[in-house]
């Protein structure tokens, strides 16, 4: 049965109130699948190798060397060059 516009927005505000009284509880996360923890992890990986990406282009751009590069890194400067110079230097 269709329902009103005045339904619809009820509902939506409902929907609305629900997710801004929405409280984390510690047990919220127990059924989530290993698969998907593996994806979020994925996921957080590559945002952090992104975030390396970005922060190598502004170090080389204000003149730091791949020796001190690599040492906030925690590699040699050669090994931070191999990773990092074609994606900062290109």
């Amino acid at each position: 049965m269709p329902r009103t516009t005045a339904e619809i927005i009820a509902q939506a505000d409902e929907l609305a109130r629900q997710f801004e009284d929405y409280e984390p509880q510690p047990g919220d996360e127990e059924n989530v699948s290993p698969l998907t923890r593996l994806r979020l992890a994925a996921l957080k990986r590559a945002e952090a190798e992104r975030e390396m990406v970005n922060r190598v282009r502004a170090a080389r751009a204000d003149g730091a060397q791949w020796r001190d590069i690599g040492e906030a890194v925690g590699t040699s400067g050669e090994a931070a060059r191999q990773r990092y110079g074609k994606l900062v230097d290109a």
